[in-house]
């Protein structure tokens, strides 16, 4: 099975005539208009134009032709596979490449496993379930956590 990543959620209807808002989890619009069909709501709908609308982007999809459709699709995650996604440079990372990952100490004992990633605006934190179901908050940076390959090496004195 093909992982899927969301690239935005519709937050609402714009206007009559199937017009989408949408909450942008990418970086711009632009990031959006390279990709020509995306998985909606179970569908998969080829985008027909996309504009920015400020704080959201607009977008029309190819069979959403009226508000009715439209507001069937609210609260739906816009996602696209995840191999159409641009390669990386050496040191990048997609948030959704780091969910899953092991975490372990700098010994190789395991801690937990990253069950989501986050950022309020000073930086990406990582979700850490330890073995007994507990959850941490950890900064991605060192000394705290660092990306190893297909681990993640963590201090475990951040662990809450």
């Amino acid at each position: 099975m093909t992982r899927r990543v969301a690239l935005a959620a519709v937050a609402g209807v714009h206007g009559v005539k199937g017009e989408l808002r949408l909450k942008l989890f990418a970086d711009s619009v632009e990031s959006l208009a390279r990709h020509q069909r995306f998985h909606v709501g179970g569908r998969e709908l080829a985008l027909k134009d996309i504009k920015d609308g400020g704080k959201t982007a607009i977008a029309r999809f190819e069979g959403i032709s009226d508000r009715t459709a439209a507001e069937a699709l609210r609260g739906q995650l816009v996602e696209i596979d995840r191999n159409q996604l641009p390669p990386l440079e050496e040191g990048e990372y997609y948030h959704a490449d780091l969910v899953g990952l092991a975490c372990v100490d700098k010994r190789g004992k395991a801690l937990g496993t990253v069950v989501a990633v986050e950022n309020f605006g000073a930086g990406d934190l990582l979700e850490v379930e330890r073995p007994n179901g507990q959850r941490s908050l950890i900064p991605f940076r060192d000394p705290a956590a660092r990306l190893d390959g297909d681990k993640v090496v963590l201090d475990p004195e951040f662990l809450a």
